[in-house]
């Protein structure tokens, strides 16, 4: 509320008269001023505006991008002993068992050299709608809604497929120095607004041909990317903004918060994470129990980023826009 102080109307003098003199008359009083109105809503003063913020820095500019024949791209995975990038094409939706997926050969210096490089319903190949990839001796794995595919990495012949019971939404793939393949089910269906859950968020192992469930509780908060470390299997919560650990007995252990939700893939950038977020179309780098900084942003739908350790780049599908785009590290 505003104050506002009483006005001060003044002191009479009176002069005094010496001898019989009469006294002069007095002079009249000075009227009063008037009151100042009272203030309202309607006669305030407007309040004082605010400091403009500062311009949001322009997003970063790719190094590369590749679009033509790209549809629906899931993941970049960097073949690190081939020095080229291998990206999982959904062509379509992400659940539709059609056959039309395929995997695409990008030399990093911007060329598509083979569009369809593994193609479902070509040489013998199934391939539904591929999401992450990785690689064991010679073998490229793929996770394709409930099965792992398994094809030669330098013909694309397929190599026999391994079924996850149980699982309704494979997404991630990541292989331990030992051969351990880690996949994580996001427990997704295909529902009126999008992705339902199932309840059947899980992490997966398969070693020596056997899959084990490591890991199975709606806790996982529908695990999403997964990345082996040596401080051990990460993972990315895919309704959350936070990644953990998981330990031996498949317990969460150093939850870290990112800023944001929607987390989808993760990458090692030296001794640094990569995390992507839907929700803000941002990829964040930080430390397991430390924070996380936007390193890129401006990115509508990143999916499962890859990094190229060669030349220190991020490589970034974009799910919804059908273009893969590569970013200089900074």
């Amino acid at each position: 509320m505003t104050h506002i102080a009483p006005v001060a109307l003044g002191a009479l003098v009176l002069a005094s008269c010496g001898g019989s003199t009469p006294p002069p008359e007095s002079a009249p009083l000075p009227a009063p001023e008037p009151a100042p109105a009272p203030v309202t809503s309607e006669t305030s003063p407007p309040p004082a505006a605010e400091p403009a913020k500062p311009p949001a820095p322009p997003a970063p500019t790719p190094v590369v991008t590749y679009s033509e024949g790209i549809s629906t791209p899931e993941s970049v995975l960097y073949d690190a002993v081939n020095d080229r990038y291998l990206v999982s094409n959904i062509n379509g939706k992400p659940l539709e068992a059609d056959n039309n997926g395929f995997i695409s050969e990008l030399s990093p210096d911007g060329k598509i050299t083979k569009l369809k490089f593994i193609a479902g319903g070509e040489n013998k190949v199934k391939l539904d709608a591929p999401k992450g990839s990785g690689i064991y001796q010679g073998v490229l794995y793929v996770a394709d809604i409930t099965v792992v595919r398994k094809f030669d990495l330098k013909t694309g012949a397929p190599k026999g497929d391994i079924p996850i019971p149980g699982a309704t939404f494979l997404n991630d793939i990541t292989v331990a120095p030992d051969g351990r393949i880690f996949v994580t089910d996001s427990g997704w269906k295909a529902g009126a607004k999008g992705f339902e859950g199932t309840g059947t968020d899980a992490v997966y192992v398969i070693h020596k041909g056997k899959v084990t469930a490591i890991a199975k509780s709606p806790e996982l908060a529908q695990p999403n990317g997964a990345l082996v470390t040596e401080k051990g299997l990460l993972v990315g919560a895919g309704d959350k903004g936070e990644i953990y650990r998981l330990d031996d007995k498949g317990a969460r252990q150093d939850i870290t918060a990112v800023p944001d939700g929607g987390l989808d893939g993760i990458a090692a950038a030296g001794d640094k994470l990569l995390v992507s977020s839907w929700k803000s179309s941002t990829v964040y780098r930080g430390t397991l129990g430390g924070t996380f900084e936007p390193v890129l942003w401006g990115l509508s739908s990143p999916a499962d980023i890859g990094f190229d350790s060669k030349r220190s780049r991020i490589l970034v599908p974009r799910f919804l826009d059908s273009l893969v785009q590569v970013y200089d590290l900074k």
